[in-house]
């Protein structure tokens, strides 16, 4: 625990850090059901859910095919019987697909076709709110919190998942395939963050960003969003990015017109970005230098900041 017991997310909070472009990055991800408790690492330190060994095995195979992976529960009483059910996730814009599938045992996780054609796809989402406590007490707290509410409304696709990024903005939330990461969903209404998906929107309030774009492009099509309030999911994707000295420059998709959207890139103060992180770091900023449409020029404020 960081400051005077206050937790990494509190901190955050009384700092009022922005959460745009800050989402994880991951352009597809593998999440493998772990039954029961989970330590620091899920897959490395959780003998009682998998062998070491097998856990080192099977996040090395998803590292080297470029995979994000993560280790998901069912909320609440657990099943006399583990059950070993897995999803993968393809989040590139406008190419999003999740499978899923059931093995027999753990072991089995090796095996498994990383394209996910060894499952089933599925026309449902998988909400997975990060409940890693033995990771970060914050998402503990404020994870367990969140993914109770969205159970109780949408069962069907609430999980736990293990670590994924952004202690700070605890209760950190991922919505697949398209890879929506939220922050903050225990202060917003988080069963509402799932029924705006199912409508094809999000809420940009509490969105960091879409995963498989890079932090750049999710703080642009923030400024877009807020510019023009527009809070379709599939709005704004990009055109091109270019880095210059100190600034970036992104282009997204728009109608009638493509928008230009010039951010600046800089360090924020020194803060402690996990309840035990000991030395203060800086993290990315994007501020709006300018947002370009058609000869017009908008420039709403404020800053974004990247982990």
């Amino acid at each position: 625990m960081s400051r005077a017991g206050q937790g990494c997310s509190d901190q955050s909070l009384a700092r009022n850090d922005p959460m745009y472009g800050t989402a994880s990055a991951g352009t597809s991800w593998l999440l493998l059901e772990l039954a029961g408790g989970w330590g620091r690492s899920a897959f490395l330190d959780s003998p009682a859910c998998i062998d070491p060994a097998l856990g080192l095995a099977v996040v090395r195979r998803a590292e080297a095919a470029g995979m994000r992976i993560a280790a998901i529960r069912k909320h609440g009483r657990r099943e006399a019987t583990p059950r070993w059910r897995w999803f993968v996730a393809h989040c590139a814009v406008g190419s999003e697909a999740l499978y899923s599938g059931e093995v027999a045992g753990p072991r089995e996780y090796l095996d498994l076709a990383l394209d996910g054609s060894d499952g089933t796809a599925s026309t449902d989402p998988l909400v997975a709110v990060c409940a890693h406590g033995r990771h970060d007490m914050c998402c503990a707290v404020r994870g367990r919190a969140a993914t109770a509410a969205i159970s109780a409304a949408y069962p069907e696709f609430a999980w736990e998942c293990s670590h994924l990024g952004g202690d700070r903005f605890a209760a950190t939330m991922l919505v697949l395939p398209e890879g929506l990461c939220y922050g903050r969903a225990d202060q917003a209404d988080a069963p509402e963050l799932v029924s705006r998906y199912l409508d094809g929107r999000l809420v940009d309030r509490f969105l960091r960003g879409r995963t498989s774009l890079p932090h750049a492009v999710q703080a642009a099509q923030h400024f877009a969003r807020e510019a023009f309030d527009d809070d379709r999911i599939a709005a704004f994707p990009p055109l091109s990015v270019e880095p210059g000295d100190g600034t970036v420059r992104v282009v997204l998709d728009a109608e009638p017109d493509p928008v230009e959207v010039v951010l600046n890139e800089e360090l924020s103060e020194p803060l402690l970005s996990q309840c035990d992180a000991t030395v203060p770091g800086r993290v990315r900023i994007y501020t709006l230098a300018s947002l370009t449409t058609a000869g017009s020029r908008l420039s709403p404020p404020g800053p974004s900041a990247a982990e």
